[in-house]
């Protein structure tokens, strides 16, 4: 349960400004909705506007004249305007919240499609809960702001416009009374603005680290539970939960003051204002219709002033998601498909010539050093040593997860990075010492690796890998459900299932590792006979442990330290080779 390893670089400012320039990117994809939008907007602006002409004529053609059939003809005319603006209202709302929801769905679907095609060197420097966060709570953020605070920002942004263009019209003597309560009012939102931008970055990476200890805990909860260590892991989770509550109280600390702030700072200015101007009225400078309208104005520019605070914080809020999500989409992988990639006829032919290599985190450890060997088609090839030899790490260069510091590795003659991701994988099949499984049937998680294959072929899959048996004596049978990574099943039973979905994909070149671990001597020895049957049909690269699984390899590698201390055969090495004496030792024993 490691915290974070380190925060990526932001890639864009969280300042308003290019947060909006980012966005209005985003909208213009959707040309015809935002349209609607707009037009529904600049319409019930323009309706709201006119109300204060509507309250004017009221007041002064049918209350102060005491005219009862203005006073009617005014009402219906305010009641008009209400419905035409229910209308223009209920446009813009569906059409704003419409765009929220689909821009949220278009960042979500970028990021997740540039994550899923990056190296795996980035998800072993980067948690997973950190990762989800962005996808999911960061979009959310953003989906708000789309779908609500945008739209407002404009509303108000109009009404402020059009309520000073109409103020002025109306008296701009008053009117100067509230510009000059302007400075006043935008001087702390950009002041306090920086600080709620801070903590909201701030805030949205600690919910991350929250979500990524849940995972983690959730994910090992037989090993919490075993090693007797739920209450230590309510207690970390805890501190985790009142870390985010604590930058997310001073966030909205920050936020409240600011609002607060700018409420005073506005009511000031209006009875300041309502006090000059009920001197006009009374002094007969302006009408009573007049000052309700030019109150009515300037309430909208008040309520506009002080709704764009409370958006500027959400604005800022979502600067922090908008950079978080950005950096997923703008990164780049450090393995790419080549420009102009080579075509080739897959037979299952390998060579490592000279390779060498090192983990990009310790450059100065290699792990192996002048790499040779020579696999022809349908031949098996198989690698053992001791731990940390550099077994699995060959496995991981032929899938081209690193590139080697030097060295080349061609399949079939053609160097594979000059292959497309792609071409290459397609010819390769791998079972892994842990096999990863998706929470979905036993059918599906064996049709993965091709999920066109008929149920004649997943059956042959599973008979070839020994799982037919024990997957027709589960009650659901191939429609089990197998749970969260595979949870309802046994180890062995994981591993059968793996290597049925690796042999359902009839690859040129398949790659085991470890994959027998986990089995019963009986299970083990029916996948042997199935390998063998298999001899000529594909090429196999085999790393065990186990020695006797790799009796029948066509040829064994001893590799130690990176380097290759010995090749040959089983009955060779145990002649010509110390160190598989003593691995074969081992593993009999």
């Amino acid at each position: 349960m490691s915290s974070v390893p380190s925060r990526l670089t932001a890639r864009v400012s969280a300042h308003p400004m290019p947060v909006m320039r980012t966005l209005w990117g985003l909208l213009g994809r959707h040309k015809k909705v935002l349209a609607i939008a707009a037009a529904a907007l600049l319409t019930t602006s323009g309706l709201t506007l006119l109300l204060g002409q509507g309250i004017r004529w009221m007041v002064d053609e049918g209350l102060v004249a005491a005219d009862v059939g203005q006073l009617k003809l005014a009402l219906s005319g305010l009641m008009t305007l209400a419905v035409l603006m229910a209308v223009g209202t209920y446009l813009r709302f569906y059409a704003v919240s419409w765009l929220g929801e689909r821009v949220s769905a278009d960042l979500r679907r970028q990021a997740f499609d540039n994550l899923i095609g990056l190296h795996p060197h980035y998800f072993e420097r980067n948690l997973s809960g950190e990762i989800m966060s962005r996808i999911t709570a960061d979009t959310t953020v953003l989906q708000s702001l789309i779908g609500s605070s945008v739209s407002m920002a404009l509303r108000n942004s109009l009404m402020m416009t059009g309520g000073l263009v109409m103020m002025l019209a109306t008296s701009p003597r008053l009117t100067l009374i509230i510009l000059i309560t302007v400075p006043a009012v935008l001087a702390p939102i950009m002041i306090l603005g920086r600080r709620v931008r801070s903590l909201s970055r701030q805030s949205q990476d600690r919910l991350a680290d929250v979500g990524q200890n849940a995972i983690e805990s959730i994910q090992e909860i037989k090993t919490v539970q075993a090693f007797n260590q739920v209450a230590r892991t309510k207690v970390r989770f805890a501190n985790e939960v009142e870390s985010a509550f604590d930058v997310a109280r001073r966030r909205i600390a920050q936020r409240s003051f600011l609002i607060a702030t700018v409420i005073i700072l506005v009511f000031g200015g209006l009875s300041l204002m309502l006090w000059v101007g009920g001197q006009d009225v009374i002094s007969g400078v302006l009408s009573a219709g007049e000052m309700s309208a030019f109150v009515f104005y300037a309430l909208l520019v008040a309520m506009g002033a002080g709704t764009l605070a409370e958006v500027i914080s959400e604005v800022q809020r979502a600067g922090g998601a908008l950079e978080r999500l950005i950096e997923l989409i703008n990164l780049d992988s450090l393995i790419d498909d080549p420009a102009g990639p080579a075509h080739f006829s897959a037979a299952g032919q390998l060579t490592f010539d000279g390779v060498s290599f090192a983990y990009p985190s310790r450059p100065d450890e290699p792990v192996l050093t002048d790499l040779s060997f020579h696999v022809q088609p349908g031949q098996t090839l198989a690698l053992v040593g001791p731990s940390g030899a550099g077994k699995s790490t060959v496995f991981e260069l032929i899938q081209r997860f690193h590139e080697p510091s030097h060295g080349h590795i061609q399949l079939d003659g053609v160097a594979i990075n000059s292959l497309s991701l792609s071409q290459l994988r397609a010819a390769i099949a791998v079972v892994p010492q842990q096999p990863s499984l998706f929470s979905a049937s036993i059918a599906d998680n064996i049709r993965f690796g091709r999920p066109d294959a008929s149920d004649r072929e997943v059956y042959d899959a599973a008979e070839q890998a020994g799982a037919d048996a024990f997957i027709r004596a589960i009650p659901e049978g191939y429609d089990a459900f197998v749970g969260e990574r595979g949870v309802r099943l046994s180890g062995g039973q994981r591993q059968r299932i793996a290597i049925a979905r690796a042999l359902l994909t009839q690859p040129k070149l398949l790659l085991l590792d470890e994959a027998t671990s986990a089995l019963d001597s009986n299970s083990e020895r029916h996948i042997q006979r199935a390998l063998r049957r298999l001899k000529g049909q594909m090429s196999c690269l085999i790393i065990a442990h186990r020695l006797s699984t790799i009796e029948h390899a066509d040829q064994i590698l001893v590799i130690q330290h990176g380097r290759v201390q010995a090749a040959g055969t089983h009955t060779a090495l145990l002649t010509s080779s110390e160190l598989y004496r003593q691995l074969h030792a081992q593993s009999a024993g």
